[in-house]
């Protein structure tokens, strides 16, 4: 029975994949339109990836797993439960502080002290916004901060 755990799991990461992939194509065409990279790229590519290596775990499963119901179970429903909120609450509360809410919350329950684990977390936030921003030139959604916006 262990060996159908992989296979499902690929299944489902198979089907995510598409359903990324898909969203990739409908993001809106850039100004100009004759770039060869454009803003779904690098998400079409996350999507390649996981599509061949969620194929590999159909095709070759690991012969002894087994589901881990115990509080690892639990973990992975509570980190799964975490990043599905952080997409839904990034457009309104913006990066810098749905990322300090998701990655501190998943370093608190991997062991982290709260508070350093919230401080990771909006330290992440910021660099990760400013590298966005400043160095990739790539807007990301300031949500409430939207304040700090400079004209």
């Amino acid at each position: 029975m262990t060996f159908f755990n992989d296979r499902i799991f690929g299944v489902l990461m198979i089907v995510l994949a598409v359903a990324y992939g898909w969203g990739t194509t409908q993001f809106p065409e850039p100004f100009g339109g004759t770039e060869a990279v454009g803003p779904e790229t690098f998400p079409l590519l996350l999507a390649i990836v996981l599509a061949l290596s969620s194929l590999y775990m159909v095709v070759r499963p690991d012969p002894d797993n087994a589901w881990p119901w115990s509080r690892t179970g639990v973990e992975l429903i509570i980190a799964v439960v975490v990043l599905i909120l952080y997409a839904m609450l990034l457009q309104p509360l913006g990066f810098i502080i749905s990322t300090t809410l998701a990655v501190g919350t998943l370093c608190w329950r991997m062991g982290a002290v709260p508070l350093k684990a919230y401080v990771t977390g909006a330290v992440a936030g910021v660099v990760v916004f400013l590298l966005f921003n400043f160095a990739l030139d790539l807007a990301l959604p300031l949500g409430l901060l939207s304040f700090l916006e400079v004209s």
